[in-house]
């Protein structure tokens, strides 16, 4: 059972039901640490004054907000008290709104959110109706002493909590957008049927992380003793014509879809196992005579995938 990071209640209208908030994600992050090479010892840190450049103890160091620069308003913790929001543990739900509404760049990181001992039926009573509505509990909630905008939801029979940014924390756009161009009809078309051959059912399963496997790799041989070498970097060449990379693309994603299909998945398996055994700066070599797109930033695995697929 993983532990709860925050226990409190959902409040909509009069309703009140108790629960327990748990994080949804398990990241696969590899932490590592700063130690001194000759004796493995970890390396501490402290806390010093810029203008004096010696050490501070811990009763002379308080919080302050730059109000302008250079002016410090300083603050004690019951200012942050004076501050804190009412209802901190309560997810209070102030509007029902249909999920598809919400666009997925006010989302910041996914809570489950379980029921209490003796809420069970309340829960599933909440779950049920916005299961059968498909909306989504707009709310807002506190936690760690900061408020935040959330989106209640159901995902495989239980309640999840996007924890989501305000509409002020969102970057405006005007200074992003391209300025408008001209597309050819014939670009438009190729580019469109490019998408449609790689159009697919989303798989999450697919996706690997092959940084994070790679790193692992080089932990492991370091650990027994071997010498790991960077591969040669190969020089990216100038990108082509717009026109013909889409005619390329669209031809080498047709093929290979071709191949998949009655018989394809034996040649492709082939190719697979002709590539394993090359070199990353071989396969490198290979990727910049087909023109792959972007292989100078693939790893060997990817640069494999790449050219069975455009074999």
């Amino acid at each position: 059972m993983p532990r709860a990071i925050w226990t409190g209640s959902i409040s909509f209208g009069l309703v009140n039901l108790p629960v327990r908030m748990y994080s949804a994600i398990s990241e696969h992050k590899l932490h590592f640490h700063l130690v001194h090479e000759r004796d493995q010892s970890p390396i501490g840190y402290q806390k010093v004054c810029k203008l004096e450049d010696k050490p501070v103890p811990d009763d002379e160091v308080v919080k302050a907000f730059e109000f302008e620069p250079g002016e410090y308003v300083f603050m004690e913790e019951e200012d942050f008290e004076a501050a804190r929001a009412e209802g901190f543990q309560t997810i209070e739900i102030t509007h029902f709104v249909p999920y598809e509404q919400v666009d997925p760049i006010y989302f910041a990181r996914t809570y489950y959110v379980g029921p209490e001992k003796g809420g069970e039926k309340a829960y599933s009573l909440l779950l049920r109706a916005l299961e059968d509505s498909s909306l989504a509990g707009i709310s807002k909630f506190v936690m760690r002493d900061r408020q935040y905008l959330g989106a209640l939801r159901v995902r495989d029979g239980v309640i999840t909590l996007e924890q989501m940014y305000f509409a002020d924390e969102i970057r405006p756009l005007d200074e992003i957008k391209p300025p408008k161009t001209t597309v050819s009809k014939e670009e438009l078309a190729m580019a469109e049927q490019l998408i449609e051959n790689f159009a697919a059912d989303f798989e999450p399963e697919k996706y690997k992380d092959t940084y994070r496997d790679a790193l692992c790799r080089i932990i492991r041989a370091k650990r027994a003793g071997k010498e790991v070498h960077r591969a040669a970097e190969t020089e990216e060449e100038a990108p082509p014509d717009l026109l013909e990379a889409l005619r390329a693309s669209v031809e080498a994603a047709g093929g290979a879809r071709g191949r998949a299909g009655g018989g394809g998945r034996t040649v492709r398996g082939g190719t697979r196992r002709d590539l394993s055994g090359l070199s990353k700066a071989e396969l490198d070599e290979r990727a910049r005579k087909a023109k792959v797109p972007g292989r100078s930033k693939m790893s060997k695995d990817e640069l494999i995938e790449a050219l069975s697929e455009a074999a």
